[in-house]
């Protein structure tokens, strides 16, 4: 296998994981009663550390590094607590009060958000790739949450207000790491993430504080969101960026929304109409369009 397909391959197979363990998350907080904040500070502690393991496996000498210096360290810090945390605890607890499906295709309206932000930032007009991709997001947004009628919500007020805050989150996320990334290692970066997030949540509800009904079901679908949901996916995911580069593994990225649906429809019996089908693919169609060129120069 060539160095492309391998990483269109990993690309893949990193998105729909990812898709698919929300849809576990959904499983385990409307079924099984088990809290947001237990399952985070689980996943986060338990990826984070296996990140981190395997970074010193890799003699990985930015693990250490990082702290050394009091400006990275408060980047890590803030990336930690406000990056991670706040995305996968948002996203994670609109799933709770929605589905999966509806939550994950709501954060992926995350990078209009981050075009219009770099546009504002640095003084440049958007350009007709940008504004049609804005458009159909809102559009695609207001047929997911009200199936185009303005006078009832089809998700509830909490649900839409978290899935639109884990957009923000996301976006968050995705730029605040930036000078990081660029100066040490992406597994030793994320996997301190995922760690500081997930100490953190731990002062609300520590792992060893386990609630809900317990069963074989319960403790498999626990395992994959650490593992299948968290570690893998973010590893294949880097390994994807670094063969094919960023703009191409992001498109990819498409393959979350359609997996957590596909799935939700099947599994957990959630109702998707044509209306919601329409909305997620014209929410889904606006990293396509962003990726067509630089939205922050003009046409």
């Amino acid at each position: 296998m060539d160095k492309q397909a391998k990483g269109v391959l990993m690309g893949l197979v990193a998105a729909t994981l990812w898709g698919v363990s929300g849809t576990c998350g959904q499983f385990l907080f409307q079924q099984r009663a088990v809290s947001v904040e237990w399952l985070m500070s689980v996943r986060m502690l338990g990826a984070g550390t296996l990140l981190l393991i395997a970074a010193m496996l890799r003699k990985d000498g930015h693990v250490w590094a990082i702290w050394r210096e009091p400006g990275s360290r408060r980047k890590l810090l803030t990336f930690g607590i406000v990056g991670m945390l706040a995305v996968q605890y948002t996203y994670f607890a609109a799933i709770k009060h929605s589905n999966a499906a509806t939550a994950t295709i709501l954060q992926f309206s995350a990078p209009v958000l981050i075009a219009i932000y770099l546009a504002v930032r640095y003084g440049q007009r958007l350009s007709l790739f940008g504004y049609a991709a804005i458009l159909l997001a809102l559009l695609g947004t207001f047929l997911l949450v009200t199936h185009g009628n303005i006078q009832t919500l089809n998700i509830s007020p909490a649900a839409f207000a978290l899935g639109i805050a884990s957009a923000v989150s996301l976006a968050i996320y995705t730029l605040l790491p930036g000078m990081l990334l660029k100066k040490y290692n992406a597994m030793s970066v994320i996997g301190w993430g995922l760690f500081i997030g997930g100490l953190a949540i731990s002062f609300v509800n520590p792992p060893w504080h386990s609630d809900g009904i317990w069963d074989s079901y319960t403790y498999a679908n626990t395992a994959f969101v650490v593992l299948f949901g968290t570690l893998i996916p973010f590893y294949m995911y880097l390994k994807a960026v670094q063969l094919i580069g960023g703009q191409k593994a992001s498109l990819l990225t498409s393959a979350e929304p359609l997996s957590a649906t596909l799935i939700s429809v099947l599994w957990l019996g959630v109702s998707f109409e044509a209306m919601d089908w329409l909305g997620a693919l014209l929410i889904i169609t606006t990293v396509f369009l962003l990726s067509i060129r630089n939205i922050s120069r003009g046409t």
